[in-house]
């Protein structure tokens, strides 16, 4: 079986009208201001705490973080959950976060702004066309990223991080093992050339990294010299040659952080440059181009499964206690073992699970 070619934008795989419809419209000031002092009673009320994504609207960060919650990537809110004594955990992103939070958590509430906030890479890679994937090549040790359904992460030997894809890949490679990895074919590409594995990948992609367009970030890096191009490795390999760092959302983050530089153009998810302007105030961040010269949005890049995600849909769901994620219990200790797997790597490496610089490209 070859690797499938996934098709988005379509009714069947990746509808991603319908994702941009649901997005909630920006509150009045006043009426701003009245559900986030309420958010803050219920979040107390209900024994919850708020996890949020990079990538959702500033106002759910800045709650997560002033009421005690995170703001983080998919894998460090799941931990953080766990080890958080609240007995619901909220997570503002995407499902498979959602879902993530409930493999480590079981026993507890897994509460989400909006249950249908998707990702492309996840409904990318239905679980029983992934399933005949692996079968038709039983000989591969099967290695998924954490963008995947719980379903997906239960068929796999590993699950892995963009911080610590190319560490785990690697050390499966020197034992002589070939890999299938899914869903996503860019991070996959990087995963390879930089382990020299042997790689079969699942074709998926994320619907905004593989926005961002080469002569145009060519043309804007020409014309500010001093600044650095942090990509995340999602991206496309011509946009990943282009880049001086390459990272993570949490690599991204770090590399901002270099000294005597003053201005980052940038190639991910444009709800990540909230998080770096609150982080470095004095330096210029500015959105790496995902259209060409003549079109109205030079820069668009940005989830629309992530922007469902609102204030006013989290006070909904938090007033009613559901609906909360739910998975099939005999999948949960499946879908967890890969990962465990991966933390126990991590941890015996000293590698950072979410984050961290590899070797001549960056931060993974």
């Amino acid at each position: 079986m070859s690797p499938i070619e996934v098709v988005y934008d379509n009714p069947v795989t990746c509808d991603t009208r319908v994702a941009w419809a649901s997005v909630p419209e920006e509150l009045t000031q006043p009426r701003r201001q009245a559900v986030l002092a309420e958010l803050r009673e219920l979040l107390k009320a209900r024994d919850a705490v708020l996890v949020a994504h990079y990538y959702v609207h500033p106002d759910l960060q800045d709650l997560a973080e002033a009421t005690g919650g995170l703001v983080a990537d998919s894998l460090e809110m799941a931990r953080f959950g766990k080890n958080h004594p609240a007995h619901t955990l909220v997570v503002a992103g995407v499902r498979f976060m959602g879902e993530t939070a409930k493999i480590l958590s079981p026993e507890k509430t897994v509460l989400m702004p909006r249950l249908d906030a998707e990702c492309s890479l996840d409904l990318g890679c239905p679980e029983a066309d992934f399933a005949a994937f692996c079968a038709a090549h039983p000989e591969r040790e099967v290695v998924v990223y954490s963008n995947t359904s719980a379903a997906v992460k239960a068929r796999a030997d590993w699950v892995v991080t963009s911080g610590c894809a190319v560490a785990v890949v690697r050390h499966l490679h020197q034992q002589g093992k070939k890999i299938l990895w899914a869903p996503d074919r860019h991070l996959g590409d990087y995963v390879a050339r930089e382990t020299g594995a042997d790689l079969l990948s699942w074709q998926g992609s994320c619907i905004v990294h593989d926005e961002f367009k080469v002569q145009e970030l060519k043309d804007l890096k020409a014309s500010l010299p001093h600044a650095l191009v942090l990509v995340h490795p999602e991206s496309p390999r011509e946009i990943i040659a282009l880049a001086d760092r390459v990272g993570s959302t949490r690599g991204i983050l770090e590399a901002a952080a270099t000294p005597g530089v003053n201005t980052f153009i940038v190639a991910t998810d444009n709800g990540m440059f909230h998080k770096l302007r609150q982080t470095y105030p004095e330096k210029h961040f500015i959105e790496a181009p995902t259209a060409g010269s003549g079109a109205t949005c030079r820069s668009c890049a940005h989830c629309p499964w992530m922007s469902m995600n609102g204030l006013e849909n989290l006070r909904t769901v938090l007033l009613q206690g559901g609906p909360e994620i739910v998975i099939d219990p005999v999948l949960i200790p499946r879908a967890r073992l890969p990962i465990d797997r991966m933390l126990e790597f991590t941890r015996a490496s000293a590698i950072p699970a979410a984050a961290g610089l590899v070797p001549h490209i960056g931060a993974a």
